[in-house]
């Protein structure tokens, strides 16, 4: 089974930058086993599949290299980035089905603009649990810990200095307990740990995702979380605009950035704007074998 492929670094403008993500054309009807193979062999943290739908324009099949999600959000912006590139899109709005619903898209230029649906807020999480993940004292974390989704859960952790940012070190025996402790489904990812200060003078939230195996140990720019962080953000009373710039990725030296707009009123969020860019780094052909 041949499938064109294209890899695609996105939420930057510039190659090797952001996060990158391969989008294989036409394989949203791949088993999970072979789609969890693939990722595996690109080394990245996502990988998308794309098909045919009957609700939007196209589907999206959202892989990690252990298990398939709902929905993603650099790997999004990768797959409307990678359909432009091919023309098979044009500017305009776009929908994708997702696991976690539709999503729409806006491509304006360069700039593509997702919308996450409204956001879930989830259960709040004990502060010193928390802390033991990412190794930080329990006195680094501003506020309470809680599960947001607009499409992937995510544990919302605001932490006092771009220090005890850079500081963290994720304890695999601490994100046992954390996750025995949620006991939710396996959708729930690693807490996502953001600071109130850009990596840049550019940037007003720099953020980071640890991520345990056999995902690479960090994700340089994660889509979805910025959603979530965001509506929590806003809801929380912690940021005084609902547009602003996030940043990740620049402690490894893959810096992204992402605009943001929280949609509606603190108490009653309908959306989260997530805009971005993407570039094409390779495009190629996969030879899928029948079975992995």
């Amino acid at each position: 089974m041949d499938f064109d492929f294209d890899w695609v670094d996105a939420f930057t403008d510039q190659i090797f930058g952001g996060n990158g993500c391969a989008v294989v054309h036409g394989g949203a009807g791949l088993s999970d086993t072979l789609c969890m193979a693939y990722v595996r062999e690109t080394s990245l943290v996502e990988c998308t599949f794309t098909g045919p739908s009957g609700v939007a324009d196209f589907k999206v099949k959202y892989s990690l290299a252990s298990r398939e999600i709902p929905f993603a959000g650099h790997p999004t912006i990768a797959t409307v980035a990678a359909l432009r590139h091919r023309g098979l899109i044009g500017e305009g709005p776009l929908r994708l089905e997702t696991g976690a619903g539709v999503v729409d898209v806006d491509v304006r230029g360069a700039q593509i603009v997702m919308t996450q649906i409204a956001p879930v807020f989830g259960v709040e999480v004990p502060v010193d649990l928390v802390a033991r993940v990412g190794g930080v004292a329990a006195s680094d974390i501003i506020g309470q810990p809680q599960v947001v989704s607009t499409g992937l859960p995510f544990c919302i952790t605001v932490l006092r200095s771009r220090a005890a940012l850079e500081a963290l070190k994720l304890n695999p025996v601490a994100l046992a307990e954390y996750n025995a402790h949620l006991g939710q489904g396996s959708d729930m990812m690693e807490p996502f740990w953001v600071t109130l200060d850009g990596a840049t003078a550019v940037g007003d939230t720099y953020s980071r995702l640890l991520l345990a195996p056999p995902s690479p140990a960090e994700d340089p720019f994660t889509g979805s979380a910025t959603g979530a962080m965001a509506a929590y953000l806003w809801a929380r009373g912690l940021i005084d605009n609902p547009a602003f710039m996030a940043e990740q990725g620049h402690l490894m030296g893959r810096p992204g950035r992402a605009e943001v707009e929280v949609l509606g009123p603190r108490d009653a969020i309908t959306g989260v704007r997530v805009a971005g860019q993407g570039r094409v780094v390779m495009s190629g052909q996969v030879f899928m074998p029948e079975t992995a």
